[in-house]
């Protein structure tokens, strides 16, 4: 099987309005998508769409919910111009523990049938219950996958809407790594980075896993609470989410109105 565990570390640095940093000890699977009933099957501990210990459920990811995840990701890579019937597809993803989970961001590693890596799809998730998709495409031909988006998702209520993000993704024998910076006002904001090195993926390194890392789902909801406290009680600024949203929306409209006045004129 190409499914694995990934564990490591996750970092992230605040440049601005002052320092903030964070590091914590992290796990994840990696999950070729062909694979899930396969793994569920084998497995002791992870079930598919079932009640159990450690829980993969389809619906947990894609706007709006997958039936199957599989079939659903091919369709948005079809979207994106490509044909992907036969390429591998690795979701770097954290799972139910004990029926709960969350995932600030999982990330779809698309090979192609040579094994080049053609797309990462980001899939964000914010505390207010909401998903986005990133399909980034690389921005050259070197050894790491690079590429850049447009921030278009809310997800901290002490950075804005504004912005770019740079990605850098490395996908070789030493494990996985993956450094997303986030620039406003052309600065660096925020960077963000995951270090991590493979295991396999057996019932006895899942069991070890999950002693070492206890509860890591509620851990993780319980940690982006925290350390947004902390940026609170430091004076960072803070934008409602509502207000943010409809100040885009508002922002979008102006321009499409001045767009269609000025063809007219």
């Amino acid at each position: 099987m190409r499914s694995h565990v990934l564990e490591g570390k996750v970092r992230h640095r605040r440049a601005r309005p002052f320092t903030y940093g964070l590091e914590h000890n992290v796990f994840y699977f990696a999950l070729d998508l062909r694979e899930l009933d396969e793994l569920a099957g084998r497995s002791r501990l992870i079930r598919r769409n079932r009640r159990g210990i450690v829980g993969f459920r389809d619906a947990d990811y894609l706007p709006g919910g997958s039936t199957d995840l599989d079939r659903d990701v091919r369709a948005v890579l079809r979207a994106d111009g490509v044909d992907a019937a036969d390429w591998q597809i690795l979701l770097i993803t954290h799972l139910r523990i004990l029926g709960y989970v969350f995932n600030p961001a999982s990330f779809y590693l698309c090979r192609d049938a040579e094994g080049t890596l053609r797309r990462v799809i980001v899939e964000v998730h914010n505390t207010f219950g909401e998903r986005h998709l990133y399909v980034l495409r690389p921005s050259d031909g070197g050894p790491a996958f690079r590429a850049g988006m447009a921030k278009d998702f809310f997800v901290s209520p002490f950075i804005s809407l504004d912005g770019r993000y740079a990605v850098h993704v490395r996908d070789d024998d030493e494990g996985v790594r993956i450094a997303i910076e986030l620039r406003q006002d052309e600065s660096h904001l925020l960077s963000t980075s995951l270090v991590l090195r493979r295991r396999p993926l057996t019932d006895g390194v899942l069991l070890r896993l999950l002693l070492r890392h206890p509860l890591q789902p509620q851990r993780t909801i319980a940690l982006i609470h925290w350390h947004a406290f902390r940026l609170w009680l430091r004076g960072a600024p803070f934008f409602r989410h509502g207000q943010v949203t409809r100040a885009r929306a508002a922002a979008a409209r102006s321009g499409a109105e001045g767009h269609a006045s000025g063809g007219a004129a």
